[in-house]
């Protein structure tokens, strides 16, 4: 007999060309899939909440798999984990119900993109967050958000390549933050459209250095076109962060090796 099982995933994806399979490039969903294939000893494929880029990190992926394997949670856990690169880990594993869909029954979706904003350059931070020397005015970035928030046609915001059929996307929060040097700046929506989180960041990036007053962000999202935006910001700050179910699936709360609330964020 099948049955469905769901996974929560975190990964570092500094080497991977992001989440989805692709021909001739590392992705995480392969890696997954093999190390998965393995424990079950039958082929294995994952269908995820979100599907990163090529270099953006998780802190709480989740995906959904159907298998014959009969196994506990603490076997597909431990030796999916046995099999992983060191820079992919699973941290729960549990059966659900036959109907759970880890895209479809997402409510939510939370991105957070991490800033380094000091002078000197990080050998810890390198390749998890991005470091601006110039100091960033984070109220003004805030400003600047607060005309985002709400559903609104976000083509400004979209690549080229996005391939959604609709660029309309509810946009439920967006909150930027310092502590310390560390700058967070968190974006909850129902969907993200392609690049939308990082060309979001490059908008507000330009705000906090000066070369854009808070208002460009209304200018540039009833615009409607992705040429009037600032640049694209750099994939290695950005992870996801957090997806939302309903309590009726009965899914573990997310971890992390260092919580949001250590670093003074809820």
């Amino acid at each position: 007999m099948r049955r469905r099982l769901a996974v929560g995933i975190e990964y570092d994806g500094s080497a991977y060309c992001g989440w989805q399979q692709q021909p001739d490039a590392a992705s995480v969903q392969a890696a997954l899939e093999r190390a998965l294939s393995r424990v079950a000893d039958e082929p294995i494929g994952v269908i995820c909440a979100g599907r990163t880029d090529a270099g953006v990190h998780a802190r709480a992926q989740v995906a959904h798999f159907d298998t014959g394997a009969q196994r506990s949670p603490r076997a597909w856990l431990l030796g999916a984990n046995s099999y992983l690169p060191r820079d992919i880990s699973l941290h729960w594993a549990q059966p659900v119900a036959d109907d759970f869909h880890a895209r479809f029954n997402a409510l939510a979706r939370s991105y957070r993109y991490l800033i380094l904003n000091r002078v000197t350059r990080s050998a810890l931070a390198h390749g998890r967050a991005l470091v601006v020397h110039q100091p960033l005015d984070v109220e003004a970035m805030q400003a600047g958000a607060q005309w985002l928030i709400g559903e609104h046609d976000f083509s400004a915001f979209r690549s080229s390549e996005c391939q959604a059929r609709s660029p309309v996307r509810q946009l439920r929060a967006l909150r930027v933050a310092r502590s310390g040097d560390w700058i967070a700046i968190d974006a909850t929506a129902n969907a993200f459209l392609h690049h939308m989180v990082r060309n979001i960041v490059g908008l507000l990036l330009a705000i906090g250095q000066r070369r854009a007053a808070p208002g460009r962000a209304r200018e540039q999202l009833e615009s409607c076109a992705r040429s009037s935006g600032e640049a694209t910001a750099a994939a290695h700050g950005l992870y996801l962060w957090r997806v939302e179910y309903a309590a009726q699936f009965g899914l573990p709360a997310d971890s992390a090796m260092i919580g949001p609330s250590i670093l003074g964020w809820p």
